[in-house]
């Protein structure tokens, strides 16, 4: 059985092989990929897939970007960490959905589910249907408050706050006007609960809130370079693959 998996944050990728073994599923890995660029390129080159795990936020847009771009004739088990009640709603198009963090229960029905299939299953997907129903749910969830470390202890910060959110070397820090806070949460999970029409992730580790910039100015390679409020000696550049959904995004 060979199997792909898509998917931008290392841990939750082991995670999942972790628990594939648990689940005595034999299989093969082709390869990890994250980012939907380079996912095009390897459906592009390579062979289909025995199945396919694909995260929904991937380090440069969202996967459902992915077929847009090439036709992807393999079994696909999404994984995502959106609310449970809108996974439901996703399930109308027969097609498998794990709710991060990933249970072994959930794990074992959706393999159950695929092996059902004979392995012939190819998904009838319309990207622009689902990233316009994600993009619905995602304003739904969009949350309020932050909860930040301060010395021994957690402060809540509003959301209207925040000018803009790093990683660095796994921890997500959250700048205001005067202060760099630290969030414990993986910026997937932060991004995945912010207002879209407020908050762009504009590279796989920076979000940025429209009200905190300043300036956009061209940049090489087709990409685009951004002044922000309290910079704090970071750089602002949109990726390529997410310059024209910056572009649009900054429009409305």
């Amino acid at each position: 059985m060979q199997v792909l998996i898509i998917e931008d944050e290392p841990r939750a990728a082991s995670q999942l092989q972790n628990m594939l073994k648990a689940c005595d599923f034999e299989y093969q890995l082709l390869d990890i990929i994250d980012t939907v660029e380079d996912a095009v390129i390897w459906f592009q080159k390579n062979t289909t897939p025995d199945l396919v795990f694909m995260d929904i936020q991937l380090a440069d847009g969202l996967s459902f970007e992915i077929f847009q771009n090439i036709e992807v004739a393999a079994p696909i088990i999404f994984t995502t960490a959106f609310d449970q009640y809108a996974i439901q709603a996703f399930k109308v198009n027969s097609i498998d959905y794990l709710l991060k963090p990933i249970q072994r229960e959930d794990l074992t029905k959706a393999l159950d589910k695929f092996g059902k299939s004979n392995q012939t299953l190819t998904p009838t997907i319309d990207p622009a249907i689902l990233k316009q129903f994600l993009t619905t749910i995602q304003t739904v969830e969009s949350r309020t408050g932050i909860l930040v470390k301060e010395g021994n202890g957690f402060v809540q910060i509003k959301v209207t706050e925040l000018l803009y959110v790093y990683s660095q070397e796994s921890i997500t820090f959250g700048i205001t006007a005067s202060k760099r806070y630290i969030i414990d949460e993986t910026i997937d999970q932060l991004f995945n609960s912010l207002d879209q029409n407020t908050f762009f992730r504009i590279n796989r580790g920076q979000v940025v809130s429209k009200n905190a910039i300043q300036k956009i100015e061209s940049y090489f390679n087709h990409r685009v370079k951004l002044s922000v409020a309290n910079p704090r000696d970071q750089e602002f550049i949109v990726s390529r693959p997410k310059t024209s959904d910056f572009k649009e995004w900054m429009n409305r």
